[in-house]
C-alpha cells in the first residue's frame, strides 16, 4: 500500500473514530436526560453536529395528522390549565428550574454538539433556561391588573389578564433552548399550553428539554397530559403550525424573510405574533471611551458565537480621529484567534467555533465579494481547518472597512463579519447608526454623559436594546428583549413581556341601586 493510501485510510478510520465518538456523547447526553432511543435514531430528519459534519441522529417527523393531535391536545390542556392558581402554576416552573440545575451541564454539552456554541456559551444558554424559570416563578405570583376610577356613583372598574390559551413557539438553531424557555416558562405561569416547533437543525436539544419538562411534571398530579407539546419538522410543519385559528400566539424567532411570511398569515386569521428576527447591531465608538473596554465589547460581540447571535456586532461606526488605531487593536486580537483559539467547541481554549452548516459559510462569502465590489477593505474571512473538518465550516473573523454605508452593510448576514464605518461629529454617527432597516441592539462608548444621554434618549438609538459602554450582545432576562422595524417589534424574556401570552379584559361593577349610563346618556324607559 503507498503512503498516499496508508494516509487516506488513517483518516477514513479517525474521521468514523470521531463521528461514532460524538454521536455516542449525544446519545448519552439524551439517555441520561430521559430520551429513548428511538426518538432519535428511528427517524429520517438528519442531525449533523457543525463541529465536524458528523450525524449525531435522526429524529422522528411530525406529519399532518400527528400535529393535528398535538395541537388538539394542547388545547384541551389550556381549557384544564388556565383555571389553575397562578402559583401553583408557578411550582411547576420551579421544578422545571431545579431540574435544569441537575441538568445544567448535560443540556450545556448538547447544545455544543448540535449548535456548535463554545462549552461556556453552551453552558450560558441552559443558564438562561434556569434565569427565566425563576423570574416566571416570582411572576406567578404578581400577575396584576388595575383598578380604574369609575366616573358612575357606586361602580368600579377593573381591568383583569387571562390566559391567551395555545401559544405556538418556532425557535431559530443560533439559541436553541433559550429563546423558547423564554417564551415557555411565562407563557406557562400565565396560564397557557405550548406547541414547539425548534429549528430543524437542532432538533435534539428540544428532545432534551420535552423530557426534562416531563420529569418536572410527573412530580404534580394537577399538570394535564399536553401542557407542552413538541412537533419536529421543515418549513411545511411549521405553515400548518402558524395558520392554525387554535392558536391565538405565534411566538416567532429567526430571519425577516421568515417574519414576512408569518406575520401577514397570523394577521390573516386575527392572531397575534410575537417577532424576533434580524439584527444589524452597532457600536458607536467616541473619543472619550475607554478602549479597553470596547475592545473586549467589539470582539466578545462580533466573534461570540461565531457572529451568529441576534446580537453580534456587525458595525462599529468610529470617530475618524481615533479609527486607524482601534480598528488596528481589533485586527490584532482577530490575528491572535488563530493560536489555538479557533476550533472545535469541545476545546475549552477555543473561542470561536464553527458555522452552523456549508450554505452559512457560503452566505458568509458571497456577502464579503460584495462588500469588495462596493469598495470594501477585507480583513479575515477565510476558511481554516479544511484539512482537519472537511466537512464542517471554521473561519477567521471578518473586519470590512466601507466608504460608506451601502446596500451590503444595511442586510444582515449571519457570520462574524463586522463593517467599520466612519464619523466625524456625534449627529453623524447617530444618522448613520439608523440608517439600517433593523432595530434590534445597539451600544455607544463614550464617558460623556451627554452622549449617553443622547443616545438612549427618544432622538438617540431607535433600537428596542441601548446599552452604554456595554456590547451589544449579551441581555439579561429582567429586561424586555426585542427590537423595532424589520426586527419586528416582538418582546420576550422580562418586564411586561408576560402581557403578550394573555389576553386583557375590562370589567365594570355596579354595586349600586341605579343604572347611569357613561357619558350622562338619559335613556329613560316608562
Amino acid at each position: 500500500m503507498t503512503a498516499k493510501k496508508k494516509a487516506a485510510v488513517k483518516n477514513a478510520v479517525n474521521s468514523n473514530v470521531q463521528e461514532m465518538a460524538l454521536a455516542d456523547t449525544a446519545a448519552h447526553l439524551l439517555k441520561k436526560m430521559g430520551v429513548a432511543p428511538k426518538a432519535f435514531t428511528g427517524g429520517t430528519l438528519k442531525v449533523n453536529s457543525p463541529i465536524d459534519g458528523s450525524l449525531l441522529g435522526k429524529v422522528t417527523v411530525d406529519t399532518p395528522k400527528t400535529l393535528e393531535a398535538k395541537i388538539a391536545s394542547a388545547h384541551d390542556a389550556f381549557l384544564k390549565w388556565r383555571t389553575v392558581p397562578g402559583p401553583r402554576r408557578g411550582e411547576l416552573i420551579r421544578l422545571y428550574g431545579d431540574i435544569l440545575r441537575q441538568h445544567k451541564e448535560d443540556l450545556g454539552k448538547l447544545v455544543t454538539l448540535e449548535a456548535g456554541k463554545i462549552i461556556t456559551e453552551g453552558l450560558g444558554e441552559v443558564q438562561e433556561m434556569i434565569d427565566i424559570c425563576d423570574y416566571a416563578v416570582g411572576l406567578s405570583r404578581q400577575i396584576y391588573g388595575l383598578t380604574i376610577a369609575s366616573e358612575r356613583p357606586q361602580h368600579k372598574m377593573q381591568e383583569n389578564w387571562h390566559p391567551v390559551g395555545v401559544v405556538g413557539v418556532i425557535s431559530a438553531f443560533n439559541f436553541p433552548v433559550a429563546v423558547w424557555c423564554w417564551n415557555f416558562a411565562l407563557a406557562v405561569v400565565c396560564g397557557d399550553s405550548v406547541v414547539w416547533k425548534p429549528s430543524e437543525k437542532t432538533p435534539l436539544t428540544a428532545l432534551a428539554c420535552q423530557s426534562l419538562f416531563e420529569k418536572a411534571a410527573a412530580q404534580l398530579d394537577y399538570v394535564p397530559e399536553g401542557l407542552s407539546e413538541l412537533v419536529q419538522g421543515e418549513r411545511n410543519i411549521g405553515e400548518k403550525l402558524v395558520d392554525d385559528k387554535r392558536i391565538p400566539v405565534i411566538s416567532a424567532t429567526g430571519s425577516t424573510r421568515m417574519g414576512r411570511e408569518v406575520a401577514p398569515r397570523v394577521a390573516a386569521r386575527f392572531g397575534r405574533c410575537i417577532l424576533e428576527l434580524g439584527g444589524n447591531n452597532a457600536m458607536v465608538l467616541t473619543p472619550s471611551a475607554d478602549p479597553e473596554l470596547a475592545l473586549m465589547a467589539t470582539v466578545f460581540g462580533a466573534v461570540g458565537t461565531a457572529g451568529q447571535r441576534c446580537t453580534s456586532q456587525r458595525r462599529l461606526i468610529v470617530q475618524k480621529d481615533i479609527a486607524d488605531k482601534f480598528v488596528a487593536r481589533v485586527k490584532k486580537a482577530y490575528a491572535s484567534l488563530s493560536n489555538g483559539k479557533i476550533g472545535s467547541p469541545l476545546d475549552k481554549n477555543t473561542l470561536l467555533g464553527p458555522l452552523i452548516d456549508k450554505r452559512s459559510y457560503e452566505q458568509m462569502q458571497e456577502t464579503l465579494k460584495k462588500a469588495k465590489a462596493a469598495g470594501g477593505k477585507v480583513f479575515g474571512g477565510e476558511r481554516v481547518l479544511a484539512k482537519e473538518y472537511p466537512h464542517a465550516y471554521y473561519v477567521t473573523p471578518a473586519v470590512v472597512e466601507m466608504p460608506k454605508q451601502s446596500d451590503i452593510v444595511k442586510h444582515e448576514t449571519f457570520a462574524p463579519i463586522m463593517y467599520v464605518l466612519k464619523y466625524g461629529k456625534f449627529d453623524e454617527a447617530l444618522a448613520l447608526h439608523n440608517d439600517v432597516p433593523q432595530g434590534l441592539s445597539s451600544c455607544v462608548f463614550t464617558n460623556d454623559v451627554r452622549e449617553a444621554e443622547l443616545f438612549t434618549s427618544a432622538a438617540g438609538s431607535d433600537c428596542g436594546i441601548a446599552n452604554v459602554n456595554l456590547g451589544t450582545s449579551g441581555a439579561e432576562i429582567g429586561g424586555a428583549f426585542g427590537g423595532e422595524k424589520e426586527t419586528g417589534g416582538g418582546r420576550e424574556s422580562g418586564s411586561d413581556s408576560w402581557k403578550a401570552y394573555m389576553r386583557r379584559s375590562t370589567n365594570t361593577v355596579n354595586y349600586g341601586t341605579a343604572l347611569p349610563l357613561a357619558q350622562g346618556v338619559k335613556f329613560d324607559v316608562e
